[in-house]
């Protein structure tokens, strides 16, 4: 009896075994097919510095096309009237109106000169209704403009208009407009969860400005214009070095000054300046050159825009975290990564924003906490081992890393654009970018890398003429300044 039981003991010890060895071939297996994943995305996504130069080559080409004529390329270029940048001379009180979504915000900047810069600013930030954002045009403006009207009645002694004068506010609008004049353009069409049709082709400046005077304003709409502009307006305020504008938020864009010369499309005057800035919508750039993935071609097949805003979709942060988001689910499914089921969350679309992508890259502690808490808390992932961890970080790297040195090689585009990536004989000038967006100002290794790589492409010797500077605030503070720098051409 004795033995059947020694027995049955040892070929139950053997089956265990024989499980336990299943298991790890079994897990070996899955990590192999996760490690393979992992290399081949980091194949796809790679940028070496040719590369690059090919992609900053393809975007001088592109916008030189679409400063030819208005259909000749994907980067639309749109002129945007502004011909007379703020000197930092500028004096007095301007109001701006930043237009961009369900909240609006209202602001004023009292200015002194040249040796005052901005002596007082104050704003006010109002939400949209959600009834509104689907009503009529005359509805949604009157609002817009009684909260304006509320905001000018709050004026102190801080803030003087000289006696005789109009108020003027320049208005950022953020959503796709046909500019026609410094203070004109037709909406395209709405974005962001408006949806007011007749709207869709009228001047909105005209609609604010029969607002305006409905609510007895007595103020002038001077300056129309996008965020970007604002931004490059707000740099050039501060330092009349500043030659563009890159916006790295939610969304991307970039503006910059061409010589208004160089703009064939252009039928207008030349302004005295002879300088126009440049709106690129540079989001929209395409070129075979970049490095795209399946999970990008799945992203933008997907999207509520397919074909469209392809260097948007793979450097922005609306996008970067969701990129994360698809190559851990592919994990998931293919290399069971987080145990046997597909942890449901994660097949949720865009429910693993940017911020927690960079906050789990930023993660330097020993066991990762930061990324753990991440992945439980949003994901309802727990219990992930520390070589889980790892792999999740190397994949924000490996993301971040390519938005971030496209961008570069975005920048390195204009500056071939403007013949201002070399170095002439005697030219010591200065060319700043001013930069400005959330995933540029809070993604710290996002924008170093961006940084690093712009100085690897351009050498040594150039990159001390080329400096990138953080400019806060375009679409509030840059509007009010484009107000004043119009003003005075206007009035002169």
């Amino acid at each position: 009896m004795r033995k059947v039981v020694v027995g049955a003991t040892v070929i139950g010890a053997a089956t265990a075994c024989a499980v336990a060895v299943q298991r790890y071939v079994r897990k070996c297996g899955r990590w192999g097919r996760a490690m393979a994943i992992l290399k081949e995305l980091e194949e796809k996504c790679a940028t070496p510095a040719w590369k690059l130069k090919l992609v900053a080559d393809a975007m001088s080409v592109e916008m030189h096309a679409g400063l030819a004529s208005e259909s000749g390329s994907k980067l639309k270029m749109l002129i945007t009237y502004v011909d007379n940048l703020p000197t930092g001379s500028e004096e007095g009180l301007y109001y701006a109106l930043d237009l961009g979504g369900t909240n609006f915000r209202v602001l004023r900047v009292q200015l002194g000169g040249k040796d005052g810069g901005i002596i007082n600013q104050e704003f006010t930030e109002v939400s949209i209704p959600s009834n509104l954002m689907v009503g009529t045009s005359e509805v949604l403006f009157d609002y817009i403009a009684a909260e304006l009207g509320k905001f000018v009645a709050q004026e102190n002694q801080d803030f003087q208009v000289p006696p005789g004068s109009k108020r003027e506010l320049g208005f950022t609008f953020s959503f796709p407009v046909m500019q026609t004049s410094i203070a004109s353009g037709n909406l395209i069409r709405w974005t962001k969860g408006f949806n007011i049709d007749d709207t869709v082709g009228q001047d909105v400046v005209a609609e604010l400005t029969k607002a305006i005077e409905r609510q007895g304003l007595d103020m002038r709409v001077t300056a129309l214009v996008n965020d970007t502009v604002g931004t490059l307006a707000g740099g050039r305020y501060t330092n009349s070095n500043v030659i563009a504008a890159v916006i790295l938020g939610t969304g991307t864009n970039a503006a910059y000054v061409e010589r208004a010369q160089a703009i064939p499309k252009w039928h207008g005057p030349l302004s005295n300046s002879g300088e126009m800035v440049i709106n690129m919508e540079w989001g929209n750039f395409q070129s075979s050159h970049l490095p795209l993935t399946q999970y990008d071609y799945a992203l933008d097949a997907e999207s509520l825009n397919p074909g469209e805003q392809i260097f948007e979709k793979i450097i922005s942060g609306m996008y970067l975290g969701e990129i994360v988001r698809r190559v851990l689910c592919k994990m998931a499914e293919e290399a069971c990564f987080f145990g046997d089921n597909v942890p449901p969350k994660l097949k949720v679309p865009f429910i693993l924003r940017t911020p927690d992508m960079s906050a789990m890259h930023h993660d330097s502690s020993v066991d990762l906490n930061v990324v753990r808490s991440k992945l439980k808390n949003i994901l309802e992932i727990s219990d992930t081992s520390l070589e889980v961890r790892k792999v999740v970080v190397e994949i924000c790297n490996i993301v971040a890393t390519r938005g971030a040195r496209l961008s570069a090689a975005g920048i390195l585009g204009i500056l071939k654009k403007l013949g201002k990536d070399t170095i002439s004989d005697g030219d010591g000038q200065k060319n700043v970018i001013a930069m400005d967006g959330g995933l540029y100002e809070h993604y710290t290794e996002y924008s170093k890398c961006l940084e690093n790589t712009l100085n690897e492409l351009i050498g040594e010797d150039v990159s001390e003429n080329i400096i990138i500077e953080h400019s806060n605030d375009g679409s509030g503070i840059g509007a009010a300044l484009l107000a004043a720098s119009h003003s005075q051409s206007l009035d002169g």
